[in-house]
């Protein structure tokens, strides 16, 4: 059984005590991963510390080109991180490309194409004042030493969004991968840290007490954190205790609302997709379904044909859309949830009985019969899930989207376009997407409110982020 190795200062680093890695679709164990310990932390901060000032003197131009080297790599290595994203996360290997189905192939292009991106945006000097006394310019310095944790459900690309502006930026890094998904994310972090001087890149890993000590660590300048709300929190208060800034992108339970006059046929492969891409198990993905009663019977009978209609099953298996839920964890969670929701009195449309058989595998489950207050309906299931509720009243459906604290994303489907606008401006999210939902871009900010999180990633807004401004004033 390999024993995969954490990346350190450009060196590959074990640790005495390890921990297995598992197929979440036929429990297979795939290989061990290192149990940093707290001096270990200690090491790998130390490294992405000494190589920073370096690193950040480094010409602009420079550091753009090798981001584009690193995109290379990516590409190149793709089909052996692609497998590794599969065999450790679940998602089906699919296809390559933004129309294609989303699975780990999709995952790897969009590392490549988010790895780009950074690599083409400036953050040019801005005369923010000027004068005949005067002149006033804002600069956008690195922070230093970026501590990224990442989760399991997009092990690659997540780590991408917080790895690649942070060091295109000047900073350094040292990144925790979730338990659950370790390895593939050491196998990327490998493919980049080699491209680069040693420190730029490192890794550490292990269960979240591993996560704590580098976050709470005080030679940490910045922290971007993607995953459960419960978690955010602990990282928030120990960021406050060293006056570390925090990106924070948490749990979400996103709202979709579908307006009156609405195509339920021709808009139900977008609703499809927006609920159950990576089987549910993504933060922006819609969690509850709010359909107006004049196309509610419509809207079901269009996502049962499709929901059934999905191959699900082992990954690595050519023409599976559909994988199993990562961990035992979450999968009990969804059984739970389900099973509340029947005690309730729901109907459950299609699915709702856990699979025989090895493997995390639970079947699309579309509900009815349930409004908010239920356990379903409030809490973020993240899974193959979608409570879908009927109402009457737009303003009911509006209040109903923002009556909990999460406010990551949400959406409106309409034919009338300036009607949809309309609602959208009335939800309380981060993105509102029409027509569409979970459509994010390497350009566009994304971030939540309220407990979805605070800050942006992507695009210049996201390129500022991992940046702190300076003012230089000069007197004339």
């Amino acid at each position: 059984m390999k024993t995969y190795l954490n990346f350190v200062n450009g060196q590959p680093v074990g640790s005495e005590q390890t921990f297995e890695s598992r197929n979440p679709a036929t429990g297979e164990v795939l290989g061990r991963a290192p149990i940093s310990t707290a001096a270990q932390v200690k090491s790998a901060i130390a490294a992405a510390r000494a190589a920073q000032p370096a690193w950040a003197a480094r010409p602009d131009a420079e550091r753009k080109a090798l981001m584009m080297k690193l995109a290379e790599a990516i590409k190149q290595n793709a089909p052996y991180l692609a497998e590794w994203v599969t065999r450790e996360q679940g998602k089906p290997l699919g296809g390559l490309g933004p129309d294609q189905v989303p699975g780990a192939r999709f995952e790897l292009w969009g590392c490549e194409v988010w790895t780009q991106v950074p690599a083409s945006l400036d953050l040019p000097v801005d005369v923010v004042f000027e004068d005949d006394t005067r002149r006033d310019e804002m600069h956008r310095q690195p922070f230093g030493v970026v501590a990224a944790i990442a989760p399991w459900n997009w092990p690659l690309l997540i780590a991408i969004w917080q790895m690649i502006p942070s060091i295109r930026a000047g900073n350094t890094v040292v990144i925790k991968p979730s338990e659950y998904t370790t390895i593939g994310t050491l196998e990327l972090v490998r493919v980049i840290g080699e491209l680069l001087p040693p420190g730029v890149v490192n890794t550490v890993s292990g269960p979240g007490e591993v996560g704590s000590w580098l976050a709470g660590d005080s030679g940490i300048d910045k922290i971007m954190f993607t995953g459960s709300t419960s978690t955010g929190k602990k990282i928030a208060e120990a960021a406050a205790r060293n006056m570390v800034p925090t990106t924070m992108e948490l749990g979400g339970n996103d709202a979709a609302i579908v307006l009156p006059g609405a195509d339920p046929k021709a808009m139900a492969m977008g609703l499809f997709w927006g609920a159950f891409i990576n089987m549910g198990q993504t933060c922006a993905a819609a969690k509850r379904l709010y359909v107006h009663e004049s196309l509610f019977d419509q809207t079901v009978a269009a996502l049962k044909e499709l929901a059934t209609a999905m191959p699900m099953g082992n990954g690595m298996d050519e023409g599976m859309v559909m994988g199993p839920i990562q961990n035992r964890m979450q999968y009990d969670k969804v059984v739970d949830l389900v099973e509340s929701a029947k005690q309730a009195g729901a109907t459950i449309v299609c699915g709702g009985k856990p699979k025989d058989g090895p493997g995390n595998f639970y079947p699309l489950t579309l509900v009815t019969g349930l409004e908010d207050g239920a356990r379903l309906v409030d809490e973020e299931q993240f899974g193959p899930v979608l409570p879908i509720i009927k109402y009457s009243n737009v303003d009911d459906a509006v209040a109903s989207a923002n009556r909990l604290r999460a406010g990551l994303g949400a959406s409106v489907w309409s034919t009338d376009i300036e009607a949809a606008r309309a609602v959208a401006s009335r939800i309380q999210a981060g993105t509102v997407w029409i027509n569409q939902h979970g459509m994010i871009h390497p350009m566009v900010p994304f971030g939540g409110i309220k407990g979805s999180g605070y800050g942006v990633e992507f695009g210049v807004d996201g390129l500022k982020a991992v940046t702190q401004p300076q003012v230089i004033s000069l007197k004339k």
